[in-house]
């Protein structure tokens, strides 16, 4: 599975929805209002107790009530990471102008990335199960610890029957999803295809981060996150959901659709590393960047932007800043590069909030500063201090996984 895209003649994608619920805030608007003023949404953690760790700072979701989206038949049945997205993806469908009847639910689906899916559910479930034996469990609880129930939910509220599928592919689970959403959507699968990707806080999920010395201060000094910057210690742990509504350029033609931007390359890779380690070499980064590039016509030296995966980890900013000098050095075109995980934290699949991110840099020609960082490593285009204003004609957004797994996406602003 090389090659997502095939030449020219195929059908071209674009983006025409965006849904997010995010620590940014609950819906397109407040997020790009928020996302481009460089606003961080990281604190203390208030959701529960942090103790018994070293860590205590986090990304999380608030002010959203699931009322405003969710009906009450399906309200009780959804655990925190299915409400999320089901508000998401109700959210991206009426960005897109999508309303579900019988004519056209069989050809809209669903593609969702989770890396750790319902954290919370599961422990309870499992705990109820250990101590008190399966007669004590909640029944309610049991389809909820699958890693399909959110995408599951989400078309039972909604009423779409197409493909529904969930991907997870550690911290690149979300971008992965769009691949083969877009894929799907080439192969005749469906017109409409929502993807993107959700994760949640959970007090199992945060104190096990500590315990792989993943979160900040993972080797002394202050907490917080700081891509790209030779002080950082760690990333800081967050949450959320980013759902885009993908469909192909000559379907939303048709109906006369908004479109943000073009997907016009992918590209997925790996290399070789530990399970839970960070990827020490930039060949695989590279290779994997350059395959995105294939068959999309574009040279290095088209990209405007790369919306990187650096989160404050000692390991991957190093890595990833190095392959980037390494990739566009020959060329003398040095792209700018940004990276909103200093705003949004580390949720590993936030790479759909960071596509929808994306999605809205190429439309409105604006990039969001890179939070935390003051002393940058490597001499870089960052965009610090405020939006950078610029015409977009590509951006890429950098998937990058510890376990050395790697997804690459073009974004376009071409649209006839």
């Amino acid at each position: 599975m090389d090659n997502y895209f095939e030449p020219a003649d195929r059908h071209r994608i674009v983006i025409t929805g965006l849904g997010l619920v995010t620590p940014l805030g609950v819906g397109k608007d407040e997020f790009s209002r928020r996302l481009f003023a460089g606003d961080c949404a990281i604190d203390t953690v208030q959701a529960f107790d942090t103790g018994a760790v070293t860590s205590h700072l986090g990304a999380e979701v608030h002010d959203f009530a699931p009322r405003d989206f969710i009906s009450v038949k399906n309200l009780r049945r959804m655990d925190r990471i299915s409400l999320m997205t089901t508000a998401a993806a109700r959210l991206a469908f009426e960005d897109a102008g999508i309303v579900i009847n019988s004519e056209n639910r069989d050809r809209i689906g669903m593609i969702l990335g989770t890396a750790f899916g319902a954290t919370d559910v599961s422990v309870s479930f499992a705990g109820t199960l250990m101590g008190e034996g399966p007669a004590s469990v909640n029944p309610i609880l049991v389809p909820n610890t699958v890693m399909n129930a959110p995408a599951g939910h989400a078309s039972i509220e909604l009423g779409f029957r197409g493909v529904n599928t969930t991907v997870t592919h550690f911290a690149v689970s979300a971008e992965t999803a769009v691949a083969y959403a877009v894929s799907e959507i080439r192969r005749g699968v469906a017109d409409v295809i929502l993807a993107g990707g959700v994760d949640i806080l959970s007090k199992f999920y945060y104190e096990s981060l500590t315990k792989f010395r993943g979160l900040s201060p993972s080797d002394g000094g202050p907490e917080g996150a700081r891509p790209f910057d030779v002080a950082r210690n760690g990333y800081v742990a967050g949450e959320g959901c980013g759902i885009l509504c993908l469909e192909s350029l000559s379907h939303a033609q048709d109906r006369g659709a908004r479109i943000y931007c073009e997907i016009t390359g992918a590209g997925l890779g790996s290399s070789r590393t530990t399970p839970t380690g960070w990827p020490q070499d930039t060949e695989g980064i590279k290779r994997t960047f350059t395959k995105a590039l294939r068959n999309t016509g574009m040279q290095l030296a088209d990209i405007t932007a790369v919306m990187a995966a650096a989160n404050g980890s000692r390991v991957l900013d190093q890595v990833e800043a190095r392959a980037y000098d390494e990739l566009f050095s020959s060329g003398g075109h040095k792209p700018f590069i940004t990276s909103v995980k200093g705003a949004i934290g580390e949720s590993f699949s936030g790479g759909g909030i960071r596509a929808c991110a994306l999605a809205l840099s190429v439309e409105k020609g604006w990039l969001p500063p890179v939070i935390g960082l003051s002393a940058p490593l490597m001499t870089m285009n960052y965009v610090t201090g405020e939006k950078k204003i610029t015409t977009m004609d590509q951006a890429v957004l950098a998937g990058i996984s510890f376990g050395g797994t790697y997804a690459y996406l073009i974004l376009s602003s071409r649209k006839t």
